[in-house]
């Protein structure tokens, strides 16, 4: 069997009005993410990292941000997109691990709904994505507010 692993990240600034997208839920917090899309920096990390796991570019290749047919598209869309570029290109994903850095808000009490969501987005298993959150202490932009960010690092196996 062909096993692959991938890495990802993204990050996004935070600014004062916006919706709050993380992990395909909508959280309360005074501040959202900036981005062309819903800018879910944990949705980003994890697609960029199953599609350069099986070497097929990354989100920027397949949804450019210049492109308005993505402006303020659902990342769980481009997600289940991903998923099926994965399905036609016969691989299947292990598992996942992910991290999102962030100072404010604390997240919590919302990743085993972000894990519900995101699984079923996948069609995996809750038991395959782990989502976990650290802050920087202060320290960064992380830190001072000023944005976030997140890695994933993911397994996938030839079908």
């Amino acid at each position: 069997m062909c096993y692959r692993i991938g890495q990802g990240y993204d990050v996004h600034p935070l600014a004062a009005g916006r919706s709050f997208y993380l992990g395909g839920i909508l959280i309360p917090h005074s501040k959202g993410a900036v981005g062309h899309s819903d800018a879910d920096v944990l949705i980003h990390a994890i697609g960029d990292a199953l599609l350069g796991a099986i070497a097929i570019g990354d989100l920027g290749t397949h949804f450019p941000d210049n492109d308005p047919q993505y402006k303020g598209i659902d990342s769980k869309v481009l997600l289940q997109k991903i998923v099926e570029l994965l399905q036609e290109n016969h691989y299947q994903i292990v598992n996942i691990d992910s991290t999102v850095t962030l100072q404010r808000p604390k997240i919590a009490l919302f990743i085993l709904e972000m894990r519900k969501v995101l699984s079923q987005t996948m069609h995996i298993n809750m038991a395959q994505l782990s989502i976990k959150a650290t802050t920087t202490e202060h320290l960064g932009f992380e830190g001072r507010e000023e944005g976030l960010s997140a890695t994933a690092i993911v397994l996938v196996k030839k079908t």
